[in-house]
């Protein structure tokens, strides 16, 4: 949690192509100061040693889902379960290299960084609820499973790198807050998937960390770190720095807390008043805990 590691994580969020791993090491850093150094340049040498375990060969989508299924699920056993869910380290990717568990998007990061260093064409996608990678050309007219060959594949690195059917990822795909119009056909998905950009992967680790800290008091310093790193991305909602200011009330730092929230008063007051106001009140409410 030093400040290095933030200078670190602000710079690389703004190189013109940023480096997936390098941000989610980042995180395990600020995480844990343990993760940091050695470890995680140990990180980098395991993505590209597991890289050069992957044959010399494929070439559409579906080799290249086997290739990587073969070696990250059945090779190194690289697969999550519920259980993972309720462990910070299956948000670390220095953790979840070394465990070979983690959630759905860190074991996607794992994909995403392996199939890259191979020369795989690769994104992640992120689902209702669920995040899983595309290997192939998502931008294909069509979006036919069926077609011989496929243009994409979509694979679950959550189950071990199950290649997804047509009413897998359609039952995905569709599922509530998803925004996706029912296929045309069998085999055929609700829309091509979206593609989520680095950035996009990153804010998604840092608020399943921060979900995961929410319901325990004795992780508020949690939230905070994960707010302080999320403020630093290119692009953020403004409503995040309210947030932070609640977790500093929290905390018992009323005075910061307090100040936070006058500030971001006074950057929604010209459009949202009544809000404004409210926060405004808070803010006193805050302060009067000193008393």
């Amino acid at each position: 949690m030093t400040d290095s590691v933030r200078e670190r994580f602000a710079a690389a969020a703004r190189e013109e192509r940023p480096d997936l791993a390098e941000l989610c090491l980042l995180i395990g850093a600020e995480a844990d100061p343990a993760l940091d150094g050695p470890v995680a340049d140990l990180a980098q040498i395991e993505l590209d040693r597991l890289a050069g375990l992957i044959p010399y060969g494929p070439t559409t989508a579906l080799e290249w889902a086997q290739a990587l299924g073969r070696v990250l699920g059945a090779g190194h056993g690289f697969h999550g379960t519920a259980a993972d869910y309720g462990l910070l380290s299956s948000s670390l990717l220095q953790e979840v290299l070394r465990r070979r568990r983690g959630l759905p998007i860190l074991l996607s990061v794992v994909w995403i960084e392996v199939a890259r260093r191979a020369g795989a064409k690769v994104h992640g996608v992120g689902l209702p609820g669920h995040f899983v990678v595309a290997l192939g050309d998502v931008e294909a007219d069509g979006g036919e499973f069926g077609a011989d060959p496929a243009p994409y594949v979509l694979v679950d690195p959550f189950d071990g790198g199950r290649v997804l059917s047509g009413p897998d990822a359609e039952h995905l795909m569709s599922g509530p807050g998803s925004g996706a119009q029912p296929g045309s056909g069998p085999g055929r998905l609700p829309g091509a998937p979206v593609p989520a950009d680095t950035l996009d992967i990153v804010r998604r680790v840092l608020n399943n960390i921060r979900a995961w800290a929410a319901p325990r008091p004795e992780r508020l310093a949690v939230q905070l770190w994960t707010l302080d790193l999320t403020l630093l991305l290119p692009r953020h909602p403004a409503k995040l720095r309210y947030e932070r200011a609640q977790v500093l009330v929290q905390m018992g730092d009323f005075l910061g807390g307090a100040a936070e929230m006058e500030e971001y008063a006074e950057v929604i007051g010209s459009f949202d008043p009544e809000t404004a106001a409210a926060i405004r009140s808070k803010a006193r409410a805050a302060r009067a805990l000193l008393n």
